[in-house]
Formats: structure tokens, C-alpha cells, sequence
């Protein structure tokens, strides 16, 4: 059995892209409290270049933005530099099952939460997919 080592929460940087602020302020205090450190886009353009310069190990990603659907930016993420970083799709629509099994075949989608987002649930699913270990939570 092989050395599975966790990572440090610290040493991981989440992409936050949502157009509502009051859910990229709710997802950027339940990944902050878990450890990671956050970057944030409101938009498309904005996440695409963020992706690009700030090379994050994870992006949450709301597929309805404006500026450029959230497709067009999957699909501009799998270009080569940013073709490796894991995305979880985020959506406040009701998606049906052909459409996210459709988003989950995207080589660089790891899974699809649907708001309204259940901290456990994102908490559980990012430390799964960054491989790190949640912080001991200290008994008073």
C-alpha cells in the first residue's frame, strides 16, 4: 500500500467563480475556514484570467456567468495551461441528469454540487479532490 501523504489545506489555492457575492462570500468563508486560500472572479473573463496567472489547484466554478457561459470557460480551460486544474461545477439551476452527466464527461470536471451549497458537502468534496486533511477542530 503506497504513501498516501496529505497535504497541507495552506499550500492549496481554490478559484472561486461565481456572479453573486453573497455566494462567492459564503463559499470563500467555508474554504477559508477549512485551511486553503482563495481567489476570487466574478465573471468569465476575470476566471480565465485568474486561472491563468494565479494557476489555482482548484476552481469552483458557477456555470451561469456573465460575460462568457460557464461552458465556453470549461471548455477554455482545458487549453494547455490550465488544462490540469480540477473544476467542480457549482449551479443554482436545476440541471437534469443528461445535462450534468453531459458536464461531468468534461476531461477537467471532478464533480457538480447544486446550490444551495451544503458546507459539508463542498468541505468533504475539496479536501477529497486536493488531498489534504481537514483541520484538527480544537475541544474547549
Amino acid at each position: 500500500m503506497e504513501n498516501t501523504a496529505f497535504g497541507r489545506p495552506a499550500d492549496k489555492l481554490v478559484l472561486i467563480v461565481d456572479d453573486d457575492e453573497s455566494v462567492r462570500e459564503l463559499i470563500e468563508f467555508i474554504v477559508k475556514k477549512e485551511g486553503f486560500r482563495v481567489e476570487k472572479a466574478c465573471d468569465g473573463e476575470e476566471a480565465l484570467t485568474k486561472a491563468r496567472t494565479v494557476n489555482p489547484d482548484l476552481i469552483l466554478l458557477d456555470l451561469m456567468l456573465p460575460k462568457f457561459g460557464g461552458f465556453e470557460i470549461l471548455r477554455e480551460l482545458q487549453s494547455d495551461e490550465t488544462g490540469s486544474i480540477p473544476i467542480v461545477i457549482i449551479t443554482g439551476r436545476y440541471t437534469d441528469r443528461s445535462t450534468s452527466e453531459m458536464i461531468k464527461q468534461e476531461p477537467n470536471v471532478r464533480d457538480f454540487i447544486e446550490k444551495p451549497v451544503k458546507p459539508q458537502v463542498l468541505t468533504a468534496l475539496v479536501h477529497k479532490l486536493l488531498h489534504t486533511q481537514p483541520p484538527v477542530k480544537k475541544a474547549y
